[in-house]
């Protein structure tokens, strides 16, 4: 499974456009492998040698976390970004970083995000669940940034952005 994510995460690459969506992307991807944890947690003290099982465990848990973590990072970030990061040992060093160097204003990512909603239009050939979908997300957005597009209006925005070969779907629920 690892390997399919790293090519997902390797096919579209953050370079520095589109910041929220690349971490929630990867956000989860680390809550799905259980990886999540390694980005809130410090790393463990190196047990010494008469360190109990448990506590040699809870190490060896947490090194293996943040090599994957820091793997899928890495493989989801440009080239130039690559190379900056590639040298940082500990994954939430490079989201810290990034999102220093990245976040944007609460009032910069909901216009983003209603600018999107009102431009995107259904590709010919995108499958309609996930061009639904992916609409509905940058509506969670919206709402996360203290705006409320009510629902009569999120429907009436998606299917407005359907292709025209859904006119009589969009007829029906009109």
């Amino acid at each position: 499974m690892s390997n399919t994510i790293i090519q997902l995460l390797a096919s579209e690459k953050f370079n520095g456009e589109g910041y929220s969506n690349w971490k929630s992307n990867i956000n989860t991807i680390l809550v799905i492998n259980d990886l999540r944890f390694e980005l809130t947690e410090e790393c463990p003290p190196i047990p010494s040698s008469t360190a109990t099982q448990n506590v040699q465990d809870v190490y060896d848990r947490w090194v293996r976390a943040n090599e994957k973590a820091q793997t899928y990072i890495l493989a989801s970030i440009s080239d130039v970004l690559n190379k900056k990061y590639e040298v940082m040992p500990i994954a939430h060093e490079i989201m810290a970083s990034l999102q220093e160097m990245f976040r944007q204003s609460s009032s910069s990512l909901r216009h983003e995000a209603i600018k999107y909603v009102y431009v995107t239009r259904m590709k010919d050939g995108t499958n309609v669940r996930e061009h639904v979908l992916d609409t509905m997300v940058h509506f969670n957005i919206v709402e996360a940034h203290r705006a409320m597009i009510d629902e009569t209006s999120q429907v009436s925005m998606i299917l407005e952005s359907l292709l025209e070969r859904y006119l009589p779907f969009k007829k029906k629920l009109s």
